[in-house]
């Protein structure tokens, strides 16, 4: 990367927003932790950093602190929330607690202009707090470019020093002015360009792939999913046919995805094994009930098939893994010089570290939304630059409460066809994070033609969510849920009733198990 922001990491709860808005300006941003060693800031040479924002009070024992050497590199500094009251202390301004924190929209005033950070923006407008100390004097030599009722100084800036500070958050979309405020930090006043882009990824990994790769063999797992799915697109455009692509279909995914999946990379010249193993994980399967036993199955059997597979291969050298730098961070990782996170592209367990084949990830340094924008560029299909989703486990994990069998299999896969049917059909597919169906081992009386029946209930779970650390229930319309229960009831053979999961994320979890 020629030109990077660096965001340093002070705890805040939107520190990964913070690094996906700035490259959705056109700019490189890699989060760090706050302490990352001074020698190694410099070695990368940023272009600016900015200090992210986190739950702690600056003058608190034990707080982050914030290193002088950080403010004293040459470049352009942004300081957020926390950030900038760190700033504004180390360098002699006063930060006290206030008489009342505030949470959520705010308004916020300017004062003679804006400064440079905040010129052009409406003298008054709202943003979006959570603190509860305030900055009441700015360091000697800054000026006070705004207020809020419970901020005296809700942003300030010494521009000859190139320091810049906001008490509020521009990277939530809570704050309206939010991203013009981040592109005149990167533009205006750091002087970046707009070089980061879904064009620009797939050019630099391409030529990184092949200088890594070589003449060796490649070998890729493939779920069906967006993130092995790019990463094999990557990797193939960058080493042709030295890769080959392995599709075990376990017998758990859903409607017609294993045969979506071979078309799609066989249409694209792509070299493509597809293994048909769905007698063998039922066996392993059969009578087991408790779902930690059915997630190590599932993954240990997948390993062994994987693995049988990539024996056959002559000269394979190299694993594709779809990491994304959403894992990188939370495996305690900070991108490049972090060492290898080592993750299964089915989320059922790490693959032997005994395999002997060295990591290939693409997608190590994207976010998800980067990585559709990238599947997109590549030209794989809708289906699946947008499918929502889906945990290694498949429909094992989604037959709840017994074992799994064929029978339960293919009720849960046909409910769960109807369902996501009726969604696409409704235009919501894309505003759900996950929308599925799951499949309890109970039975309950019904009302079916002229008798009584005895069979499955069908539980519809349908969220909303930005990155499935939190979710809500998405509020579908009566009248598509109408249309789902009678079609599922009328379609679906074995089962007679159908309930809808308005659960939120916490207390429950997105999936049952």
């Amino acid at each position: 990367m020629t030109e990077e922001v660096l965001v340093l990491d002070f705890g805040g709860q939107y520190s990964q927003l913070i690094a996906r808005r700035i490259r959705e300006c056109g700019v490189f941003a890699e989060l760090l932790p706050h302490d990352t060693e001074l020698t190694r800031i410099r070695e990368r040479h940023p272009a600016a950093l900015v200090l992210s924002g986190g739950p702690a009070s600056v003058y608190s024992e034990g707080a982050p602190e914030l290193r002088p050497e950080l403010l004293e590199l040459g470049i352009p500094v942004l300081g957020i929330c926390y950030g900038m009251q760190a700033m504004v202390r180390v360098l002699g301004g006063r930060v006290e607690g206030a008489d009342a924190g505030e949470f959520g929209r705010t308004p916020l005033s300017l004062a003679d202009g804006g400064g440079r950070l905040l010129s052009g923006l409406p003298d008054e407008q709202q943003c979006w707090m959570s603190h509860r100390d305030a900055v009441f004097e700015p360091p000697p030599g800054f000026a006070a470019l705004a207020s809020s009722p419970g901020s005296p100084v809700a942003a300030c800036e010494s521009p000859d020093r190139d320091l810049y500070g906001i008490q509020f958050h521009p990277e939530v979309v809570h704050t309206p002015y939010g991203t013009q405020i981040l592109d005149r930090f990167l533009r205006d006043l750091a002087g970046l360009e707009q070089r980061w882009s879904p064009a620009s990824v797939i050019a630099e990994q391409v030529e990184g792939i092949r200088a890594e790769v070589g003449d060796g063999g490649v070998v890729c797992g493939l779920s069906g999913g967006v993130d092995s799915a790019t990463a094999a697109a990557l990797v193939h455009r960058a080493v042709g046919d030295q890769l080959t692509c392995v599709l075990v279909d376990h017998g758990l995914l859903r409607k017609n995805e294993a045969e979506q999946v071979v078309e799609t990379f066989r249409d694209r010249g792509i070299r493509l094994i597809d293994v048909a193993a769905q007698d063998r994980f039922l066996e392993r399967l059969a009578g087991v009930v408790e779902p930690e036993r059915k997630r190590k199955i599932i993954g240990e059997e997948f390993i062994r098939v994987f693995e049988e597979e990539a024996e056959k291969l002559p000269d394979v050298r190299f694993l594709v893994q779809g990491t994304l730098y959403s894992d990188v961070i939370e495996s305690g990782g900070d991108g490049r010089t972090a060492a290898a996170t080592i993750k299964s592209h089915h989320n059922v367990g790490g693959l032997p570290e005994d395999l002997g084949l060295a990591l290939v990830e693409p997608l190590r340094m994207l976010f998800k939304d980067e990585v559709r924008a990238v599947a997109t560029e590549l030209g794989l299909p809708e289906r699946i630059v947008w499918r929502q989703p889906f945990p290694g486990p498949g429909l094992g994990i989604r037959v709840v409460g017994g074992e799994v069998t064929a029978e339960r299999l293919e009720i849960l896969r046909e409910a769960d066809a109807v369902l996501q049917e009726e969604i696409r059909a409704a235009g919501l597919y894309r505003e759900l994070w996950q929308s599925f169906c799951v499949l309890p081992v109970v039975r309950s009386v019904g009302v079916q033609g002229d008798g009584r029946s005895y069979a499955y209930p069908v539980v519809v779970r349908a969220v909303t969510s930005a990155d499935a650390m939190t979710a809500d229930w998405a509020r579908l319309p009566y009248e598509l849920l109408e249309r789902v229960s009678n079609r599922i009831i009328n379609e679906v053979p074995g089962v007679n009733r159908v309930v809808l999961d308005i659960s939120s994320k916490p207390p429950a979890t997105i999936e049952w198990e």
